[in-house]
């Protein structure tokens, strides 16, 4: 009894560390680079709504067998190069924005839940090409937003600009952006370009009017030097009458040059304003030119749209009305045709049958009479008789006869008196048997004409040869 106590203990506390050792095989943590996904039946969330699974940053978590399942995304940044390349600005401008983005998955709870439902099982390439395409239609929707003048000089308005579209998108499948850099902005037309050349030409221009006014101050300050020194020279030689005119010519001169260094600066910058002027006027104009013909073109697909598209759909329907018509006519005709043929074949077939019947029974006819044609008919004639002495019967049937008066004179021969003949006379009117069988092509045999039996049989009867057969035996 000792000895099963003990084997019971063994295998109870076998088991109770198999299964210590199952739970802490299903006890993972999470490492600080990875999110922890466990999915099954989660439960709700604090929302009190259903969750389809639950993400763990920096922690642990039990995976209940066969209720839960886990996974781990990986939180390793993706550079991704984005080379935009002919994106409309604000000014109708193509512009190329070569840039690089780094994204990587979100550790925001509700973020992670987006990247658990949209990321679980992708690899980073598959990842890297999805937030490409998202990247590349906000980078163009915000290139589209803003003039070229402020995406060259202001770029950290137009890095806040992408950054706030991109990564709104982006928090939708559950990634962050983390960096943006962009590269170099380059446009077909060379605008850019000669924003630069414009801006280092003023800058060249203000250097040299800088320093023109330096050595004008200069050389003002010299003569106003020299001036005194001579006004004090001549004040001190002469009267104060001729210092005082030498300071009027003085002041004349000085007036006359600053006058014709002011006409020089007016000249030169009316004349600058000009040719501003006259480029901005053929800058202005090149646009016009641009927007007429576009304009041009949308009224001419206006009038396709609104004249040769309908000619063209109604040709259309015309074409199928009368293909439909035609077919139309066409199915009726091969009906009509179809119902001619099968109502010919079949009164075709019915007289084929009823020829062949008759053909079978003259056929059966001709052998009951021996193989005698001539005989077969006889026998049909025979069997028509009733009905061809019916016929002559009938000719005179319907013939009304109101009153017959038969005077009787006495004048009668061979016994027959003047209505004996009239009787005769009247059936002499019928056409004779005889006479409707030759009409038919037939000869009435002599027993039916009322030829004497001994007549009958000398017609009948062979002919005898005169002469003598010897037999020598």
């Amino acid at each position: 009894m000792q000895d099963y106590f003990v084997i019971l203990i063994t295998v109870a506390a076998f088991f109770l560390f198999v299964i210590v050792v199952a739970m802490m095989r299903r006890y993972k943590r999470c490492p600080s680079d990875r999110i922890l996904v466990v999915y099954g039946k989660i439960g709700k969330g604090s929302d009190r709504e259903s969750r389809s699974s639950k993400c763990i940053h920096g922690g642990a978590a039990f995976i209940w067998p066969i209720i839960h399942s886990y996974a781990f995304l990986d939180l390793t940044p993706i550079s991704i190069e984005i080379n935009l390349t002919n994106a409309l600005s604000k000014q109708n401008i193509r512009v190329d924005v070569p840039s690089r983005f780094t994204v990587g998955i979100s550790t925001e709870p509700n973020v992670m839940n987006n990247a658990a439902e949209r990321l679980l099982g992708l690899s980073q390439d598959l990842i890297s090409n999805l937030a490409k395409d998202i990247i590349f239609g906000q980078l163009r929707l915000v290139v589209a937003t803003m003039e070229i003048e402020e995406i060259n000089s202001n770029r950290d308005l137009f890095l806040a600009a992408v950054s706030s579209n991109v990564e709104a998108e982006l928090k939708k499948i559950g990634l962050k952006l983390i960096n943006v850099n962009v590269t170099d902005i380059n446009d077909e037309s060379g605008y850019i370009e000669a924003l630069g050349k414009e801006a280092a030409a003023k800058a060249i221009n203000d250097a040299k009017k800088s320093v023109a006014e330096k050595n004008r101050d200069g050389e003002i300050g010299q003569a106003m030097a020299h001036r005194e020194q001579r006004v004090q020279v001549a004040s001190a030689d002469a009267t104060a009458v001729e210092g005082e005119n030498l300071a009027k010519v003085t002041i004349a001169n000085s007036d006359a040059d600053r006058r014709e260094r002011e006409a020089e600066a007016n000249r030169r910058a009316v004349a600058a304003e000009k040719v501003t002027d006259a480029q901005a006027l053929q800058e202005a104009y090149a646009a016009e030119k641009l927007a007429e013909q576009v304009r041009a073109e949308r009224d001419k697909a206006t009038q396709v749209a609104n004249i040769v598209v309908p000619a063209e759909i109604d040709k259309q329907k015309v074409e199928i009305d009368a293909e439909a018509i035609a077919e139309q006519k066409r199915r009726i005709a091969k009906g009509e045709a179809d119902a001619i043929y099968v109502k010919m074949a079949a009164e075709g077939k019915g007289i084929y049958e009823i020829l062949s019947k008759q053909a079978e029974g003259f056929e059966k006819l001709v052998k009951a009479a021996g193989g005698d044609a001539q005989s077969a008919a006889l026998m049909m004639i025979t069997d028509k008789l009733p009905e061809l002495v019916k016929t002559q019967v009938e000719a005179i049937k319907n013939i009304k006869i109101d009153k017959v008066t038969v005077w009787e004179t006495g004048n009668g021969k061979d016994g027959k008196t003047s209505t004996a003949n009239f009787m005769q006379g009247l059936l002499g009117s019928l056409p004779p048997l005889d006479d409707v069988f030759k009409s038919a092509g037939m000869e009435l045999p002599n027993y039916l004409k009322g030829t004497p039996a001994e007549e009958v049989a000398t017609e009948e009867a062979p002919e005898v040869s005169d002469e003598t057969d010897f037999d020598p035996k």
